[in-house]
């Protein structure tokens, strides 16, 4: 059986990182590197700091790792890419010009005989009140289209400059620390879901930036990606085993 792979939070483009292109050509590496070994790539969210497609425009760059993935699927490699709350407005040019498989809800599904629930993360469990409303603002349908109707050099503009700065509101740009079994949102949302879903064996999750690998029950778990900004880490299935990696300039495990 060949590995299935799942990462997220790449924020490509962010004006928040120093050396952009330098990370997108990393995450390039290692997309090549596995190009051959995959059966899947789940993309769980927010690889792009901030995407807005306009019926004729797409924000400018990333032609490496757009090239990349279509390049895998091309190879044969499902490529399956869910929105986050940095790539909300991702409509069909993803799926039409580089071929991967879109989604905008979280996706419950069967990979080697064991049930995933895969989501980016936002919106589940989050208590802030800010947050749901920012939430509800940019998943308007009306509100898009008024955003659509702005120009793409200020759209893009506004949204590379919003993405900046929440990123740079955070102490030191980063995302607070594991809150704990009994705080961390996801892991909250998680246990109350399996209280109904008790058929789910693997929980998997990006958005908050941190490295998570928790057994919740005997059967159910949860992992919590990380993100390709500073960590570089990323979650394997064989079939018989999930783990969690971290892409090493040279080599990958797997």
């Amino acid at each position: 059986m060949k590995p299935i792979y799942f990462l997220s939070d790449a924020h490509l483009g962010s004006w928040a990182v120093e050396h952009r292109r330098m990370q997108e050509r990393r995450l390039v590496r290692f997309l090549d590197s596995i190009k051959h070994k995959a059966a899947a790539v789940y993309l769980l969210g927010d690889m792009f700091d901030f995407w807005y497609e306009y019926k004729y425009v797409v924000p400018r760059g990333y032609t490496r790792f757009l090239g990349k993935l279509s390049e895998l699927s091309d190879l044969g490699v499902e490529v399956h890419y869910f929105t986050g709350n940095h790539d909300i407005w991702a409509y069909n040019y993803l799926e039409r010009e580089c071929g991967v498989i879109l989604h905008k809800k979280p996706l419950t599904t069967e990979l080697y005989g064991k049930i995933f629930f895969l989501a980016h993360g936002d919106g589940l469990g989050d208590p802030s009140p800010k947050f749901k409303f920012v939430r509800t603002l940019f998943h308007s349908r009306i509100c898009q289209r008024l955003f659509s109707a702005v120009h793409p050099r200020w759209g893009v503009w506004f949204g590379q400059t919003w993405a900046k700065h929440s990123r740079l509101k955070r102490p030191e740009g980063e995302e607070p620390p594991y809150m704990g079994e009994d705080r961390e949102f996801l892991v909250l949302y998680t246990k109350r879901y399996i209280q109904y879903h008790s058929n789910v064996d693997y929980f998997i999750y990006g958005h908050r930036h941190i490295d998570i690998d928790l057994q919740l029950t005997h059967k159910a778990r949860v992992l919590i990606l990380g993100d390709w900004i500073t960590q570089f880490s990323y979650a394997v299935w064989d079939g018989d085993h999930l783990f969690m990696s971290q892409y090493i300039e040279g080599e990958s495990k797997v």
